[in-house]
């Protein structure tokens, strides 16, 4: 029944030639609302580089929704604590494995968090760390390096996890790379040009992966 209705909803986002995408709102006391100009900007960059059709202004949702199913591309971000109860541990499982897709998006401190309730929603799978010629890197920008580094955090390289399903990613947590911080507003963080434009670059990868799949 949760693939059928997430099937009709992409239909119907197919039909009135629209697309929408959600910003997670999680319990635990993390602020899930960072970033506030990262997707709107991530959005303006592919409607006009990548043939998307996005609305411009995400939506935000919480796990426990049914609207959950509504959206292909969920992005999860903030600093601090993340908790999922029961029923949005298993409402993410069965929108993951009908089709759905979440990013993870490390904005400093949500590592230890995050891997934690992940295993609450998959116990019998791990992240694992997608090599570099991985598709998602390689269209329709080219990243021969891998995540690309777009903040320092503690000085690690930036790493991209995954869950699969069937050779499939349903999960990417992109971790000390900070895409997030990249996609937002030039005179918040100050990035260089050449920076904000890989970040949004490899957002438009991650999303035509996602629209593409």
């Amino acid at each position: 029944m949760k693939t059928y209705l997430f099937l009709l909803a992409l239909s119907f986002s197919i039909i009135t030639n629209a697309q929408e995408i959600a910003v997670v709102k999680y319990n635990g006391g993390g602020d899930w609302y960072a970033n506030p100009t990262s997707l709107p900007n991530l959005i303006s960059f592919c409607n006009k580089n990548i043939n998307t059709t996005i609305k411009s202004k995400p939506e935000t949702v919480e796990l426990s929704n049914p609207n959950l199913f509504s959206y292909p591309f969920i992005h999860l971000t903030g600093h601090g604590n993340v908790f999922f109860n029961d029923i949005e541990v298993k409402n993410l499982r069965n929108y993951l494995l009908s089709g759905g897709f979440l990013h993870i998006d490390d904005n400093f401190g949500l590592d230890v968090y995050i891997r934690r309730e992940m295993k609450k929603v998959f116990p019998d799978k791990d992240f694992v760390e997608l090599p570099i010629n991985h598709l998602i890197f390689q269209k329709p920008f080219v990243f021969p390096n891998g995540l690309p580094k777009i903040h320092e955090h503690d000085g690690k390289k930036a790493q991209a996890f995954a869950i699969m399903e069937q050779n499939r990613i349903i999960c990417l947590y992109t971790y000390e790379c900070d895409l997030g911080n990249g996609w937002e507003d030039a005179e918040i963080h100050n990035d260089p040009k050449e920076i904000r434009e890989k970040a949004l670059k490899m957002g438009a990868n991650i999303l035509n992966y996602v629209f593409n799949q």
